[in-house]
């Protein structure tokens, strides 16, 4: 059996994603969203498939949230979207990034 690995072209070097990088490089920033049925976060540090998975698994576990969307700008500011039936707390939002160890920016 032959195993073909295929190099995806997602790293970038000097920078590291929340799940490898230094904890306490975090920041806390105010997040620029009202809350309503849709609401759109700008994410930092976000690398990879794995940052788009806890960043979704953190985000969908807030009580109302009914899907997330991740458009992944690696090394960049992602955008986030957060669709909901009813208003979410925007505070829940931020708290649940900063749980799956990134940082909301209001850039």
């Amino acid at each position: 059996m032959t195993i073909e690995r295929v190099e995806l072209g997602l790293k970038d070097a000097g920078v590291g994603c929340a799940c490898c990088a230094d904890p306490s490089a975090s920041t806390t920033q105010q997040l620029p969203v009202e809350a309503g049925l849709s609401a759109t976060l700008l994410v930092e540090g976000m690398t990879c498939a794995h940052c788009i998975a806890s960043v979704t698994q953190e985000l969908s576990a807030v009580p109302g949230v009914d899907d997330v969307s991740v458009a992944l700008t690696a090394g960049g500011t992602s955008t986030v979207t957060v669709r909901s039936s009813a208003p979410v707390d925007a505070d829940a939002l931020r708290v649940a990034v900063a749980e799956a160890g990134y940082t909301v920016s209001d850039a």
